[in-house]
């Protein structure tokens, strides 16, 4: 397993980028405009570490969020998200977004912080019984 990024929902992505790039010192490393979504992905790291990431999401359309609801998820990267996501599942756990492309999944802490699961590499073959299972509440 390995670390990938923290995501933040901003609510003004150009007073958000002025703190973290120009305040506090964070790199630019990615931005993505995703049109059909209505949302700007921007990834952030420290100088000379681009192994740990922020991940800033603004919603073009959101008008602000409560204090908390802002913070997003914890993402890891895994070799096999089947086999952890089954292995999470015999453990008790609810799987609250399953791997039904076969590259994400999301669960919830005890304490319903979520954590996005990502596949390492290319995703793997879609496969029952993830395929046709649905969600199991927010994630």
């Amino acid at each position: 397993m390995k670390y990938l990024h923290t995501m933040v929902r901003v609510s003004d992505l150009d007073e958000s980028l002025q703190f973290y790039v120009e305040k506090l010192g964070l790199v630019e490393h990615s931005r993505r405009d995703v049109e059909a979504g209505r949302f700007t992905l921007v990834f952030l790291h420290a100088p000379g570490d681009e192994a740990a990431m922020v991940e800033l999401t603004h919603n073009w359309d959101e008008a602000g969020y409560a204090e908390g609801r802002n913070f997003g998820h914890l993402a890891y990267q895994v070799d096999d998200i089947y086999a952890l996501c089954q292995s999470l599942m015999d453990q008790g756990v609810v799987i609250s977004r399953p791997p039904r492309d076969g590259r994400m999944a999301f669960v919830r802490s005890p304490d319903n912080i979520s954590i996005e699961l990502l596949q390492k590499g290319d995703a793997l073959p879609v496969q029952e019984p993830w395929a046709s299972m649905a969600n199991s509440g927010p994630w």
